[in-house]
């Protein structure tokens, strides 16, 4: 099999008035890529995210804001390249660590899930700090298999794994999109990654954002288990 590339590579997010952070996830993604990357931000901003992202070379595809998981689906399933990586746009996770990622795809990993938790997840909010361990022992219960890190936005899918699995989560779509994988049996890694502190405003709402991940938790752990 031959190994990926960044020629092979794109690196797709959900962009919804992030332009205090894009242009330097946008710039590092260039710079760590050699500008050869595909890079898919799907956007639904009323502030200059999407100019920004235009002017760094993004294909922007816009649409209504309805969420972060129709978001994200929109842009896996708009990336033209065999190997996607997902990332948030809020300067939070490290795209140093693509080539990492890559690495350990091209040793035969059919997901590479960056965990932020290994570290301790110090640059991370207490609440969601403790919600996200909280999900990961949820997750590891349900799904009979060890997770770490149940809803980190930066992960690594070889192409068929994004085209044979069904979505079907929103606000939850970051813990489907580890748990489905793990259920259907492919080969998934969860690589440590750094965490930082995010640039601007968070859009989620902590308990309406953590009920709705847990449900999703619950939900796509037990689909999983009766199929």
């Amino acid at each position: 099999m031959a190994e990926y590339t960044f020629d092979d590579l794109s690196v797709v997010m959900g962009t919804y008035n992030e332009a205090e952070a894009i242009e330097t996830v946008l710039d590092d993604i260039d710079r760590v890529t050699d500008g050869r990357a595909e890079v898919v931000c799907v956007d639904g901003s009323d502030d200059a995210t999407p100019e920004i992202a235009r002017e760094h070379g993004a294909r922007v595809i816009e649409q209504e804001p309805r969420g972060y998981g129709y978001a994200v689906k929109e842009a896996l399933e708009s990336a033209s390249r065999p190997l996607i990586i997902t990332t948030d746009c809020d300067d939070t996770y490290p795209m140093d660590a693509i080539p990492r990622f890559i690495e350990l795809v091209n040793d035969g990993y059919d997901v590479v899930s960056g965990d932020r938790l290994y570290r301790g997840g110090e640059a991370m909010p207490t609440t969601n700090l403790i919600g996200n361990e909280l999900f990961a022992l949820a997750g590891s219960l349900l799904m009979g298999d060890r997770v770490h890190d149940t809803t980190t936005g930066m992960r690594a899918y070889r192409e068929e794994v994004i085209r044979n699995i069904e979505w079907t989560e929103n606000t939850g779509l970051s813990a489907e999109l580890l748990l489905r994988p793990l259920g259907r049996g492919y080969d998934v890694y969860e690589e440590p990654i750094a965490y930082a502190e995010r640039a601007g405003e968070t859009k989620l709402d902590p308990l309406a954002g953590g009920y709705a991940i847990a449900k999703s938790i619950v939900k796509v752990s037990l689909q999983e288990q009766v199929r």
